[in-house]
């Protein structure tokens, strides 16, 4: 396990009073499909259920940063949000403000172009989208096009320009012609291709051993964990009995997905659309943690975090936990 920080030695050791349960949990995840584990388990009822007499107040957001801004605002105090994103604002609050505490999906990134664009030697001169300024996308995105040895920059210059912007947008943008092309979760990258007309260009998943690599994970405000580890307990039993439900019908949970996106967003994906975009994820409590180092470089390669050691990001205590009372093995740290 990572330097797993002792914010909870025995869950709650070294607090001035006994911990209790918070009073309301305010939740932050995207209206995106590598987000399923909350857009399932909150639209079904079940997160508000698990977390018994704890309110919960969930709040979607369209990309990391800005979540995280939240979050490190006092205006969170949990969220499901992409790993680059985490460490940004980890390394911001000097690594004080938030732990990792549980995974949530793998996968489900792709860069989707135009057709005629074959070849990453045809980028030069394109122009491409991406979530937000900094978010797992958008560094993804860089750190790749820097491999391929093109420069870019964050007012959208260099070689290939990269405009970070909504992923609806993106989709409006792609369709009229006006962007070659965009790194983007699922279900936009799928719709991208069903609606869109492009194809795949990169799978990120080609990228890193054996296709793992984690897109979302769980982060919880560090003070929030301290004061109510109980609650946190709660939310995570909720993901993981989320993917419960998620793994022994994968197609009711399809279903599910499609009508709580619907019902976040006013889009209805097409059945095709809905199957292909599941099928490039996997939703899953383990965090990757061995994947972090490289997470970091990619982030340091294009400027972002600050520089910064990530050891004590992970705080899997309380996973590790839920999953041996279900007699699974801990995740590996």
């Amino acid at each position: 396990m990572i330097a797993l920080v002792g914010l909870l030695a025995g869950c709650g050791t070294g607090a001035a009073a006994t911990p209790r349960p918070a009073a309301t949990l305010r939740l932050g995840y995207f209206a995106d499909l590598t987000h399923a584990s909350a857009v399932i388990g909150i639209a079904s009822g079940s997160y508000a259920r698990d977390l018994g007499p704890t309110r919960l107040d969930p709040q979607v957001f369209e990309a990391g940063p800005t979540e995280m801004t939240a979050l490190l605002g006092g205006h969170l105090d949990a969220a499901y949000v992409g790993p680059s994103s985490a460490l940004n604002a980890y390394a911001r609050s000097h690594g004080e403000a938030l732990r990792v505490v549980a995974g949530a999906t793998i996968g489900g990134a792709e860069l989707v172009v135009r057709k005629g664009i074959v070849t990453p030697s045809q980028l030069k001169g394109r122009t491409l989208a991406t979530p937000q300024l900094g978010n797992t996308q958008d560094v993804a995105l860089r750190y790749w096009l820097g491999q391929q040895g093109f420069a870019t920059d964050p007012s959208g210059g260099g070689e290939v320009a990269v405009v970070p912007e909504g992923n609806a947008t993106t989709l409006q943008q792609f369709r009229a012609g006006r962007i070659d092309g965009a790194w983007v979760p699922e279900p936009w990258a799928s719709r991208l291709v069903d609606e869109g007309g492009g194809h795949v260009l990169v799978d990120e998943r080609s990228l890193w051993p054996g296709g793992r690599f984690a897109s979302t994970e769980l982060v919880v405000a560090t003070s929030f964990l301290s004061a109510h580890p109980q609650t946190v307990q709660a939310l995570i039993n909720a993901q993981l009995d989320t993917e419960d439900r998620i793994a022994a019908d994968p197609a009711a949970a399809q279903r599910t997905a499609g009508s709580a996106l619907r019902s976040l967003t006013g889009i209805t994906l097409a059945p095709a659309e809905l199957a292909r975009a599941w099928s490039e994820l996997t939703v899953t409590d383990d965090p990757v943690a061995g994947s972090l180092p490289a997470v970091l470089r990619h982030a340091e390669a294009v400027g972002l975090p600050q520089r910064t050691t990530a050891d004590a990001i992970y705080d899997l205590t309380l996973l590790d936990r839920a999953l041996a009372t279900r007699g699974r093995p801990a995740v590996a740290g």
